[in-house]
């Protein structure tokens, strides 16, 4: 275990390297050698002189800022989609119990109607006038009963009536209640993308700006960085003795997440020709048979915190301060995630960004 635990790096790894560890728990991955220095080398392209390495140091961390607040606001943008559909059922459900509503107020309002003209036929007369007149006093007596009968009937029926109305002014209140929260919901929702779409906009633009040469330095300052907090974190001895058996629904969770690698990343998506990470993460312990809450910063709130020394495939791995990055653990110190935009869902160092906690779905 120590020699797999050295060996592994944070730079995504084939697939072929998820489907050996998948094949046989407890087996290391392959131990590649870190990832080389970036080249100093100045560039072929013609313009202006290539970026130093401290100047494509600065990119990569404005570049690994301009991702993280993307990631952010995703998580924003998917809980408020979240309340939106909440909202808009219970908006549905109100205004089926109005329609109900009314009906039955329609309803009660003929029933009421028809009671009162019956009594008007038959209390015209005093009740001694009537007995007066009356040629058989026992069917006189049979008739006070059932006329006080139906007065009782019709005051019953007026308090229903008045509970119906009742009922149908507090489901409009809430309906009211419940369209003012989906369309603060959905101005959220549309502020989070705004901000999404201008991150990932930035990004880009920053990207573009480097010659051939330069993204290849970079991707290897990504590389070695990613190497370093990976290694860091194996050296602290976090996994030492840890047992990492997974139940059946994690390893069903892990197989599901696994049979996603090479997917392209998306923000707000669910699968299944691609995801986000809390998407993937949510939709893995679905096919598992466990709805958990769909962002990683709820999935952070909600589900069972476990100790990192105590984590197993199939818990989620929350990152950052802000829990605004999730993957899975898969065993021997890795992970599977979808990285970011422009990135597809691939295997790596569980340790080579910056652990918030580890949580775990409550059947697990």
């Amino acid at each position: 275990m120590a020699r797999g635990k050295r060996g592994l790096i944070a730079a995504a790894v084939t697939v072929v390297c998820a489907v050996t560890v998948l094949g046989a728990p407890g087996v290391a991955f392959a131990a590649p050698a870190p990832p080389p220095a970036p080249s100093t080398t100045p560039g072929t392209g013609a313009g202006s002189p290539p970026a130093t390495n401290a100047e494509l140091e600065a990119v990569r961390e404005r570049l690994d800022t301009l991702y993280r607040e993307a990631a952010s606001a995703t998580d924003a943008y998917n809980a408020a989609e979240e309340k939106a559909e909440r909202q808009s059922a219970e908006i549905v459900a109100l205004a089926k119990r109005i329609v109900e509503g009314k009906e039955k107020v329609a309803e009660l309002r003929k029933r009421v109607g028809s009671a009162a003209a019956a009594q008007y036929r038959t209390g015209g007369l005093p009740p001694e006038a009537r007995l007066m007149l009356s040629d058989d006093p026992g069917e006189f007596l049979d008739g006070s009963s059932r006329v006080s009968q139906g007065e009782r009937a019709t005051r019953h029926l007026l308090r229903e009536l008045t509970r119906t109305q009742q009922d149908l002014e507090l489901y409009a209140k809430d309906a009211s209640a419940q369209w003012k929260k989906l369309e603060a919901g959905r101005k959220a929702k549309a502020t989070a993308r705004k901000k999404i779409e201008q991150r990932i906009a930035a990004a880009r633009k920053l990207e573009s700006q480097l010659e051939k040469e330069e993204k290849k330095r970079l991707a290897e300052l990504e590389e070695r960085a990613a190497y370093e907090a990976q290694t860091a974190w194996l050296d602290s001895g976090v996994l030492d003795g840890i047992d990492g058996t997974a139940t059946e629904q994690g390893s069903a969770a892990v197989k599901f997440a696994t049979r996603q690698i090479g997917k392209a990343y998306e923000w707000g998506a669910e699968g299944p020709k691609t995801y986000d990470c809390s998407g993937l993460t949510s939709q893995a312990w679905a096919a598992a048979g466990s709805a958990i809450p769909r962002t990683s910063q709820q999935q952070w709130k909600q589900l069972e915190r476990v100790a990192v020394q105590d984590m197993r495939p199939g818990d989620l791995i929350i990152y950052f301060d802000d829990a605004s990055h999730v993957g899975m653990y898969v065993g021997d110190g890795a992970m599977v995630h979808a990285p970011r935009p422009g990135r597809t869902i691939t295997i790596a160092g569980a340790g080579s960004m910056p652990i918030l906690g580890v949580v775990r779905p409550h059947t697990q």
